[in-house]
């Protein structure tokens, strides 16, 4: 079985990306799916949050705009929630991974945004990046509701460079030529992988 991380910086179109692998019949692990489900689903993972960060629990969940005060532009709560959140994650796929064993399926895709910054690209056979231009991705973010250029400056900082990621990657997928570009790049990557 063939594992491909699958990553990009905000706004760059990795679940666009993602939904394409997906009508194409790749199971995909999403890490971003399965924290916000975590934040407020999960007993422990909830738990934890509300010890380190008291308050931000409301009616047995966690209220993500207060967590995000109190995380965003705070290196070390960031840090601290990570070492929350990681863990679980990575638990979370190595269930994945075994039950797409089981299937024999013969390509999966693990979709983290942090790939290449939590090192979880060993854990890879291939990585993708998924990548725009910078004027199309602070387009895309700062039309999302409640985003600021401030907060973008402070998601940026705690990702790695795009151009460090593309150098990294084994294959990219450019969103800013358009869905059909990027959907013919994934396409090509899938029929490339499942044939190894």
């Amino acid at each position: 079985m063939v594992i491909l991380g699958l990553t990009g910086s905000i706004g760059m179109g990795k679940t666009v990306a993602a939904g394409m692998f997906r009508r194409l019949g790749v199971p995909i692990h999403d890490a971003d799916a399965f924290v916000h489900k975590a934040l407020a689903q999960n007993p422990d993972v909830i738990g934890q949050v509300e010890n380190l960060f008291a308050g931000v629990v409301v009616n047995g969940e966690i209220d993500r705009n207060a967590l995000g005060a109190r995380v965003f532009g705070d290196d070390q709560a960031m840090t601290a929630l990570e070492a929350i959140l990681h863990p679980a994650v990575r638990r979370d796929e190595l269930a994945f991974l075994h039950r797409a064993k089981c299937r024999r399926e013969r390509l999966v895709v693990l979709d983290i945004p942090l790939l290449f910054e939590t090192a979880a690209d060993l854990e890879c056979d291939f990585t993708a990046v998924v990548t725009a231009p910078p004027c199309v991705q602070r387009h895309r973010v700062l039309r999302r509701p409640g985003m600021t250029p401030e907060k973008l400056k402070n998601i940026l900082a705690r990702q790695m460079h795009d151009g460090e990621k593309t150098r990294r990657a084994d294959f990219i997928i450019r969103s800013g030529q358009g869905r059909y570009a990027a959907l013919r790049e994934v396409r090509r990557i899938v029929t490339l992988l499942r044939h190894l």
